[in-house]
C-alpha cells in the first residue's frame, strides 16, 4: 500500500502539491504513480521562468516502461527546476516526496490548493481507479 502523506495535496494525475511559503509550491509525483511506472531513467521539464496552466502537460517522465506526461496541478510560472534530477532521476522511485520533487512553481491569482484532493480524497480516488 502506497503513502500519502497528510499535509500535501494531489490531483487525479498523481501530481502532489506542498505549499511552501507565500504563493510557492513545490510538485512531485506521487508514490502510486512512480510505482505504476517503474524505474523512471529520464526527466524532462519545463525550464525556468516558463508559465504553466492547471491541467495542461509541462513535462515528462520516461521509465524503462513508457514515457508519461507530467500535468501542471496549478498555474503559474516555474521559478525552479530539482537540479538532480537530470543525473539521479531514479530519486523520483526512491524519495518521491523528497530528493524526488520536480519543479516549484509561483502561482498566479489567488493562489489556492482549492480544488486539489487531500490525502484521504486521493486514496480513495485510487482505491476507485483500481477498482
Amino acid at each position: 500500500m502506497s503513502h500519502y502523506p497528510d499535509h500535501l495535496r494531489y490531483t487525479k494525475d498523481h501530481e502532489w502539491v506542498e505549499k511552501t511559503g507565500g504563493k510557492r509550491v513545490r510538485v512531485g509525483v506521487t508514490d502510486f504513480a512512480q510505482k505504476q511506472l517503474g524505474d523512471i531513467v529520464f526527466v524532462d521539464v519545463p525550464t525556468v521562468g516558463r508559465d504553466v496552466e492547471a491541467g495542461e502537460p509541462f513535462g515528462t517522465l520516461e521509465s524503462v516502461k513508457s514515457v508519461s506526461e507530467l500535468y501542471s496541478p496549478l498555474s503559474g510560472r516555474v521559478v525552479t527546476v530539482n537540479p538532480d534530477l537530470e543525473a539521479d532521476p531514479e530519486n523520483i522511485n526512491t524519495d518521491p516526496y523528497g530528493d524526488g520533487w520536480i519543479v516549484e512553481i509561483d502561482l498566479a491569482g489567488a493562489g489556492t490548493l482549492d480544488g486539489l484532493l487531500d490525502a484521504k480524497q486521493y486514496a480513495d480516488h485510487i482505491k476507485e481507479e483500481s477498482e
